[in-house]
């Protein structure tokens, strides 16, 4: 699918027009990948690696343009259990146009950063910019869920909130690597900037860039060591809950085991003959306040017990 955008005033508005500045490709199809490849000289492999999530940012000259891969936050959906992904996106600056292929059809120029445009080559970097407060958003909704979870831990018994924690720690692995790539394309432009065609403006804001991709990288770095540092303490709560329910299940089971034993005694003939001579609602109503009695009294010692085994330990 084809989408083609015209710089003017300082701001994109989609056209039609073929001789538009900047074209978007999502998920091209052969046809297209052809006029690629064929019309405006794109490397294929280039072109190919554009649609790789696994691929690695990169930066190439090429005769008539250059060709710049990086890496983005993957639109998160339901389906992915808590795994937020990374796709690849592939920008192509020529000298008076913009080809910028993905996989996925999101909104590329949202936001505030895709204001007062001179060129493509603005338009180009406020994308690798704009990714860069994407993994920040994303980053923020990371660290909003792992307080959720964290909440459902402390009193959880089971291990789906953990595995919740694992995919999120994984996400968070993917996401360092995304923003290290981009540092290192970051890096490339600010080194050939004079190569590329940039102006004063366009230097300075690469500065810019790297200070913020930086910042990013550290914001992850610290989320990832936070949750992986805790999350043997978070499994050590789950296994806790789970001790508390069965001594409390236990307690419950020593208190019945000699009533029952009672009850047993108290269904036999031998019952109604020791209590001959005293009416039957008497002598169950002397029976069943001494089984509570004992049940009390039971509790007591058990209760009496796990606090002196508490108080020692």
């Amino acid at each position: 699918m084809l989408r083609r955008y015209q710089l003017a005033g300082g701001r994109l508005t989609e056209t039609a027009d073929e001789k538009s500045q900047v074209w978007v490709y999502v998920n091209p199809d052969e046809a297209e990948r052809r006029f690629l490849v064929g019309e405006l000289r794109l490397d294929e492999h280039t072109l190919n690696s554009s649609l790789d999530p696994d691929e690695l940012s990169r930066l190439e000259y090429e005769p008539e343009h250059i060709a710049a891969i990086f890496k983005r936050p993957k639109s998160y959906c339901a389906e992915d259990n808590f795994l937020f992904k990374v796709a690849s996106t592939g920008a192509f600056l020529f000298k008076d146009r913009l080809i910028v292929v993905l996989s996925e059809d999101v909104p590329l120029f949202d936001g505030k950063q895709f204001l007062k445009l001179q060129n493509p080559g603005d338009l180009f970097l406020k994308m690798v910019y704009r990714s860069i407060f994407h993994f920040l958003e994303h980053l923020k909704v990371i660290n909003m869920i792992v307080d959720q979870i964290e909440q459902k831990i402390s009193s959880s018994m089971e291990n789906r909130h953990l595995l919740n924690l694992f995919t999120l720690e994984k996400s968070l692995v993917y996401y360092l690597n995304a923003i290290h790539s981009n540092s290192v394309l970051i890096e490339k432009l600010k080194a050939g900037a004079v190569k590329v065609g940039f102006n004063q403006e366009q230097t300075e804001f690469l500065d810019d860039m790297i200070i913020e991709n930086n910042q990013c990288y550290k914001q992850a770095e610290i989320y990832s060591n936070i949750l992986a540092g805790l999350m043997d303490a978070r499994a050590s709560i789950v296994n806790n809950n789970l001790n508390v329910l069965m001594k409390r299940l236990t307690v419950l089971s020593v208190v019945f085991m000699p009533l029952n034993v009672i009850a047993g005694i108290g269904g036999m003939s031998e019952f109604s003959m020791m209590t001959q001579g005293i009416h039957w609602s008497v002598s169950y109503a002397v029976f069943s306040l001494a089984m509570v009695g004992i049940a009390y009294l039971t509790y007591y010692i058990l209760k009496w017990s796990f606090r002196e085994y508490d108080g020692n330990g």
